[in-house]
């Protein structure tokens, strides 16, 4: 008697691990399914912060740092209703300011920040938000991700590639980098992203680390990517 082979006899289909790329050639190719499929997912990414205008989005990136766009969203309605303008901010009352960011963390800190930020552009800048990466980083509180944030949504100047948790975590699952230091991954990804697809890229790989590639227990299984992705951490 034939022997019937019964779903639970079948064998399981197991995938073929990824392979890493040898050549430059097939790093190039890899890093242009990796911009297709981000394509796909996310074609008009932008920056999640709410904001009316530069100042504002610069606010809103300070008080971004450890803490969550979507709390940030939440705070900076009240916020700018109290403080309308950057002059009202340079006038603040640090005590009182830093109260009403209180619940986005470090808030001594970022109430000092946003206070310096308003006078040095005040008085250094004619109340203009400067437009250039050098300038930027003169602003209390604005560091190489708040300019790149600031530059490239507000003023569509890509001076680099913003690089936060998700940008870090992403790109180094996706092995585009290997360092762990935020400049130096900067570094390596202006190497291989074309210029004109800095900003977008940047918003793209933020919005794929907070939805799919999470830093625990990242969604592989939904990941386009998951056929050229090798890194150590994937779920099964």
């Amino acid at each position: 008697m034939d022997c019937i082979r019964t779903p639970l006899m079948a064998k399981a289909i197991v995938k073929p691990a990824a392979k890493r790329p040898k050549t430059n050639a097939e790093r190039q190719a890899r890093l242009k399914q990796i911009l297709g499929a981000l394509d796909q997912l996310y074609p008009n990414a932008t920056c999640a912060l709410h904001h009316r205008n530069a100042w504002e989005l610069l606010v809103a990136t300070i008080l971004s740092a450890q803490c969550t766009d979507q709390r940030v969203n939440m705070v900076t309605p009240k916020l700018f209703e109290k403080y309308p303008t950057i002059v009202d901010f340079a006038h603040a009352n640090q005590q009182e300011l830093a109260q009403d960011i209180r619940s986005t963390g470090f808030f001594n800190n970022k109430a000092k920040s946003l206070i310096g930020a308003a006078r040095t552009i005040l008085e250094n800048f004619g109340g203009e938000i400067p437009r250039t990466m050098e300038e930027l980083l003169t602003v209390p509180g604005a560091a190489r991700k708040t300019a790149n944030v600031v530059l490239g949504t507000a003023f569509g100047i890509a001076s680099g590639v913003v690089v936060d948790t998700h940008v870090q975590r992403v790109t180094r699952r996706l092995d585009l980098t290997r360092e762990t230091d935020p400049v130096k991954i900067e570094r390596d990804l202006m190497k291989i992203i074309p210029k004109e697809r800095w900003i977008l890229f940047s918003h793209q790989v933020i919005h794929f680390g907070r939805n799919i590639c999470i830093a625990r227990k990242p969604r592989c299984a939904e990941c386009p990517l998951d056929p050229i992705c090798y890194a150590e951490d994937k779920t099964k």
